[in-house]
């Protein structure tokens, strides 16, 4: 085998031509072979074995600076750099993790996991080799779907002011995770249509210097125009306009024209943009006929595609995406809002019922929070989905923007707490915290199936801003017997004792229930809250409590810092309750990749130490 000559960075030099285009089938069957059993990102990465290679060709590592955009494309690039054994073990608990990761290796020149951001930070690699007087190479990949997030375009405004060498390669697959929306994808359309650009552009210009009376004048003023000769066949030229050279469009999988073309690219003296086109899910048939579908994945059959596991139970996401579509049915006024994530947020059947009420607005999440504010003030009913990470990105608009103004979005909160084997970048555990300092938003979740549908309809009906957190996977189906109505700012009593009080919210009501029930086991008596609403806070339920209990326990899947736990010593601080309280949640720390339940574990989420720091404290607070 060609790949295993490849031990470390800068192996692959040594290939011949005809190794190179053996080693890109190696690469491909190798990643398909192994994510069918590890799961992981497989469409986009069998869509860049070439240009990884033919930058790989180009550049030293880890001299040389390559930045990834979002970086779930990075599994070649990792390949290459002597990580192979690695990928027995990706995205699982200690093992080698999905993304770039500069811990892991220093060929990974920055970490990466959400989009728009490669431009940027490559800008800072630039700008301190200038300073430092250094010469290397600094490349970003970035995609087509990620060049649809407004922080990429401050970005490109900022490169166009160099002086030096910055190479930007545009991955464009006219994908992101669904498939690419707006004003840019049909831009790059036109330019993937204008294959012949470049040959036409010689053709002309060497037909104009043969005219006689002055041709290579005519040429020579053509060049001095302010958008030059590009202007004329590729009309708007953005790229060029904002003082970046363009250079492509390229076959994305043709290593010799990417090596031509990179080695051209390194040769200008500013900032120049590779236009690479590309196929998602290249070499898989099943990965390049539905490869949103092959975009992050668990296990799967290789002669099918299908997955191994197949559970048949709603998630959270199926019962939002249930429910969201039969509000509409009878309120037209419902709208929804996704940012590039329309089956990752459940909102595509909602989509293919309404679409003249459904908005795909890219990767852009400020963009999006703030159009919801729009459409609320306009008198609609929007309801944006996003995962807890990506919420992250839109904190200003959503202070600003939504509840200065008091506007009735719901802001469905996806993927909140631990999300498993996407690691830090993805999990969900600080919503609650960043969520919780803003005036006029109410927050709540849901403690199993029902009572999510219940709280969406609230959600819907209320006249505020509101948000709903749940998180991924199967929707819990326990404490079925408690459906009491969804009464504003009031928890669920669901068993009633006294000494302990365990106050869980949202999906924490299983650990929190079997916790309970451990606790039981030892003597203790146990009341079990259902906290519903983090914000705001049931106080007065807070200080019945304080009558017969001497400790409050509070579960979470958020980091205790900023989180409902501390909300709730806070209240029993300055209501001078006499009740300890003892906060189990998230320290303070980011959590690596690994499977869920290791992950709650390790983070104390777990009921045997949970029920050991209970007893422990309430054993001191007895002595």
């Amino acid at each position: 085998m060609v790949l295993e000559k490849i031990r470390k960075e800068n192996d692959i030099k040594q290939l011949d031509k005809e190794q190179l285009k053996i080693l890109a089938g190696e690469i491909r069957q190798f990643l398909i072979e192994k994510i069918s059993r590890t799961g992981g990102h497989l469409a986009s990465n069998l869509g860049v074995v070439e240009l990884t290679m033919a930058l790989h060709l180009i550049l030293d590592l880890p001299e040389d600076k390559l930045i990834w955009d979002v970086g779930h494309q990075s599994y070649t690039h990792k390949l290459l750099t002597g990580r192979k054994d690695g990928f027995d073990d990706l995205r699982k608990y200690g093992g080698m993790s999905g993304f770039p990761k500069r811990k892991e290796s220093d060929c990974d020149a920055f970490d990466t996991g959400h989009s728009s951001t490669s431009i940027s930070a490559g800008l800072g690699y630039v700008a301190a080799r200038e300073l430092l007087g250094q010469k290397h190479s600094v490349v970003s990949v970035i995609g087509d779907g990620s060049l649809t997030g407004g922080m990429a375009y401050e970005a490109l405004n900022n490169a166009s002011r160099l002086k030096s060498n910055f190479i930007i390669v545009l991955n464009d697959n006219n994908m992101s995770i669904s498939e690419n929306v707006g004003g840019m994808s049909k831009y790059l359309s036109g330019l993937r249509t204008a294959q012949a650009y470049t040959e036409l552009k010689k053709g002309v210009e060497g037909t104009l210097k043969k005219l006689p009376g002055g041709g290579e004048r005519i040429v020579n003023q053509i060049k001095k125009t302010k958008s030059g000769i590009k202007q004329l066949f590729v009309p708007g030229m953005l790229f060029e306009n904002m003082g970046i050279t363009y250079l492509g469009p390229v076959d994305g999988h043709d290593i010799q024209k990417l090596v031509k073309i990179f080695s051209e690219a390194k040769r200008v003296d500013h900032a120049v943009l590779v236009h690479v086109i590309t196929k998602k899910g290249k070499g898989y048939a099943p990965a390049e006929e539905n490869p949103a579908r092959f975009h992050g994945l668990g296990p799967f059959d290789i002669e099918t595609g299908e997955p191994k596991e197949i559970t048949g139970k709603d998630t959270y996401t199926d019962v939002f995406s249930k429910v969201l579509t039969d509000i509409a049915k009878r309120d037209d006024k419902v709208v929804a809002i996704t940012a590039a994530m329309a089956d990752g947020t459940g909102l595509s059947a909602f989509s293919r019922r309404f679409p003249q009420r459904f908005f795909d607005v890219g990767i852009a999440e400020e963009h999006a929070m703030t159009f919801a504010a729009g459409l609320a003030a306009g008198g609609m009913k929007p309801v944006f989905a996003v995962y807890s990470s990506f919420l992250q990105r839109a904190y200003d608009q959503t202070l600003h923007d939504v509840c200065l103004q008091n506007l009735p979005v719901v802001i469905a909160v996806d993927r909140a707490g631990l999300v498993g084997n996407d690691g830090e970048t993805h999990q969900g555990v600080f919503d609650l915290s960043f969520l919780s300092t803003i005036p006029n938003l109410t927050i709540m979740s849901p403690k199993n199936r029902w009572e999510m549908a219940d709280m969406l309809r609230f959600a819907v009906d209320f006249q505020y801003p509101i948000a709903l957190r749940y998180p991924r996977g199967t929707a819990y189906e326990g404490m079925r017997q408690f459906r009491t109505p969804v009464e504003y700012g009031k928890s669920e009593v669901l068993y009633e004792e006294e000494d302990i009080a365990i106050i869980f919210v949202g999906h924490m009501a299983r650990l929190a229930d079997s916790v309970r029930r451990k606790l039981k086991e030892t003597g203790y008596s146990c009341t079990l809250v259902n906290a519903r609403f983090v914000k705001p806070l049931d106080g007065a339920l807070l200080e019945e409590l304080a009558e017969d209990h001497r400790i409050f326990v509070t579960i979470e899947e958020n980091v205790i810092a900023g989180g409902f736990g501390e909300q709730v010593l806070d209240y029993v601080s300055r209501a001078k309750l006499d009740v300890h309280v003892c906060n189990i949640g998230i320290s303070d720390d980011y959590v690596e990749h690994g499977n869920v339940e290791m992950l709650r574990r390790e983070t104390g989420l777990d009921r045997d130490m949970i029920v050991k720091r209970i007893v422990t404290d309430y054993l001191m607070i007895e002595e």
